[in-house]
């Protein structure tokens, strides 16, 4: 990936844990995403289930609950949690010090990236 495929999101400590920061975009919003151990995920802010913004959902672990419906979002591949199916696109987010770089490139594998 090229180095202006990566944008600057912020400082770690911007986000709070267990919360999320929108990022917008024409091409639809990325809401990242940061644990209670400080891990940091970003996806389409949008539920694969009736397009939810999952940046209002509440985070435990590695899940995000949607707030429209309770589906619960894997942060760290974009799937739904069984029995629900689906998935939102996943973005790769690197940490440089304690800023969050943001690639604007979905990783593959999500058909609704």
């Amino acid at each position: 990936m090229s180095n202006d495929n990566w944008i600057k999101v912020g400082k770690i400590g911007e986000i709070p844990r267990q919360g999320a920061r929108v990022v917008s975009r024409a091409e639809g919003d990325i809401a990242v995403f940061r644990t209670v151990n400080d891990e940091i995920f970003a996806l389409r802010d949008q539920c694969p289930h009736k397009g939810g913004p999952l940046s209002q959902g509440i985070v435990h672990d590695k899940r995000v609950a949607c707030p429209l419906h309770d589906w619960k979002i894997g942060l760290d591949t974009g799937e739904a949690v069984a029995p629900d199916e689906g998935c939102a696109a996943s973005y790769p987010v690197k940490i440089e010090g304690d800023v969050i770089m943001l690639s604007l490139t979905p990783n593959e594998g999500c058909p609704n990236a």
